[in-house]
């Protein structure tokens, strides 16, 4: 095989996987050891500190973003349709994935293969922002979960505050913009998948 001398940009250079939506590569960013919040930079492919976590905020899992997803026009749209309300947009990123793992992995800028259980739906400011949750491929513990259903429920609840509080101010009086509407199942996780490759296709492939 001919060796690649240049490192691929995560979002774009990274292949999906040959099982995808079932099972797919995803990049992470950020792990729960991290106090400070890295992210993707979308022009040049390194990872940049976005910002430090003021507070006592850290994500409970692994987290980072599925390659070759956009949340755009049909990610909005489905978003729009499955809570009845109009207008909500893509968020204009990649879609976001939590990975659970029962071992502890200390450092991001990584690829790991996941499987899909569910997700939480997350509106933004009006902007369709979906959290997929997965397991890690062959993790002991998490890798025989199938379906969200089937995470203990703590953790799920754990997930809901960090996306909802991540970004408050406790100074500030403003409540914040962010609600999770619900809960979904892997059936609906895999349809988010899909409108996010049929959205990055979109955008990004000519033809």
């Amino acid at each position: 095989m001919k060796p690649n001398y240049y490192v691929a940009h995560p979002w774009h250079g990274l292949e999906l996987g040959p099982k995808a939506p079932d099972e797919l590569d995803v990049f992470i960013e950020l792990t729960p050891q991290d106090t400070v919040k890295y992210e993707i930079d979308k022009a040049s492919g390194f990872i940049r500190v976005d910002r430090p976590q003021k507070y006592s905020n850290r994500s409970p899992t692994l987290y980072g973003f599925i390659p070759r997803t956009f949340s755009g026009e049909a990610s909005g749209n489905h978003c729009s349709e499955v809570v009845g309300r109009a207008g909500i947009v893509g968020d204009g990123d990649p879609i976001d994935i939590c990975v659970l793992s029962v071992n502890p992995i200390t450092h991001g800028n990584m690829i790991l293969t996941v499987i899909p259980i569910g997700g939480l739906r997350m509106i933004d400011k009006g902007e369709a922002d979906d959290k997929i949750v997965a397991v890690l491929k062959g993790d002991e513990v998490f890798g025989q979960i199938k379906e969200i259903s089937e995470v203990p429920k703590a953790l799920i609840n754990k997930l809901h505050h960090y996306f909802l509080t991540y970004k408050l101010d406790p100074n500030s009086p403003s409540t914040g913009t962010v609600e999770i509407t619900e809960v979904y199942d892997r059936a609906e996780a895999i349809k988010v998948i899909q409108f996010g490759i049929e959205d990055y296709i979109k955008k990004f492939v000519t033809v």
